[in-house]
């Protein structure tokens, strides 16, 4: 059997590729078991599973030209080159964000089966964080990502990003404050998924008062259409203003789906169904004032990989492998 050279190995995060590995030559088996890291960084730092995919494709066609036979530890030198690769993206990506149509929120993927996705830690994962990610440099980002979630030492950071070591502790340190200063300390998951479920109901009675003693008083709504269906433009901010813009929708938004309970990003969230297609995601961010933040994915193309991990078990998976 022979790998093509032209399509890299590729799978969801949750997706098992059933193929062994260790059976490849031409540094297959090392990248097979690097790419969940990688992947776990490229995630994290573009908030895109699908900009994800071709970073640590880009970075498979590298490891092919690569000389090999000098590489001590391959994957050291994979994630060396999927943070810089996502450094650079991550630029390009600022840029066309600032055109988005509406908030930009990230793409969420499912963690019901690798809730950490890669790393050491489930850190700079809950689509809350990542959010707040996005107001850092991309070398602030590189640096906080991978001490916290994937607890590389200082100096390893420093020559991945070709940096003094001083001036990496600096990075992190900057990256933990702008967190805690951004976010409230969040609730136990169990108490997130009870806030959540009681969100729900609420929102499906347009319920004001059981939504408003459900919100922080600054409680935020972020609705991502992407300019493709109809959401909401600008983020709305106020338990009384929100409550009134969940309630003014509720006779419509809700009548004839279904609700199915997912974990993407390491939180419960619910996937709004029509006609069993997926069409709209929604979950929140809480603390032990209430609600913080309401998110609703709703662009097509971000609920991809959520509506891929809800196959039938035993439906074919293209992993992108091909073989003869």
């Amino acid at each position: 059997m022979a790998m093509s050279q032209e399509q890299p190995p590729q799978a969801s995060p949750s997706v098992s590729l059933g193929v062994d590995a260790a059976e490849y030559d031409g540094g297959l088996s090392a990248f097979f078991k690097a790419r969940p890291r990688l992947f776990g960084i490229a995630y994290r730092m573009l908030g895109s599973a699908a900009e994800a995919e071709d970073i640590v494709q880009d970075a498979w066609l590298r490891w092919q030209t690569a000389n090999r036979s000098v590489v001590e530890n391959p994957t050291a030198f994979l994630a060396t080159t999927t943070t810089r690769l996502c450094i650079n993206a991550a630029q390009s990506a600022h840029s066309r964000r600032e055109t988005y149509v509406g908030p930009w929120l990230p793409e969420p993927v499912d963690t019901s089966s690798d809730p950490n996705l890669g790393a050491e830690r489930g850190e700079a994962l809950s689509l809350a964080v990542l959010i707040l990610l996005e107001k850092l440099s991309p070398i602030e980002r590189a640096a906080y990502i991978l001490r916290e979630a994937f607890d590389y030492e200082y100096s390893e950071i420093a020559n991945i990003l070709q940096m003094e070591e001083a001036n990496v502790r600096q990075l992190v340190s900057r990256g933990r404050k702008h967190i805690a200063d951004g976010r409230r300390t969040p609730v136990s998951p169990a108490e997130q998924r009870r806030l959540l479920a009681a969100f729900i109901d609420a929102a499906q009675k347009g319920n004001m008062a059981a939504l408003e003693n459900l919100f922080a008083e600054d409680v935020a709504s972020y609705s991502d259409g992407g300019g493709l269906v109809r959401a909401a433009q600008k983020p709305l901010s106020g338990r009384e203003r929100v409550a009134k813009f969940i309630a003014a929708f509720s006779s419509h938004f809700w009548t004839g789906v279904t609700i199915e309970w997912v974990e993407v990003n390491g939180q419960s969230s619910v996937l709004v169904l029509r006609d069993g297609s997926v069409a709209a995601l929604a979950t929140i961010d809480a603390s032990v004032e209430g609600i913080d933040q309401i998110l609703w994915l709703m662009r097509p193309s971000k609920l991809v990989a959520v509506s891929r991990s809800r196959q039938p078990v035993g439906q074919p998976y293209s992993s992108g492998l091909a073989i003869s």
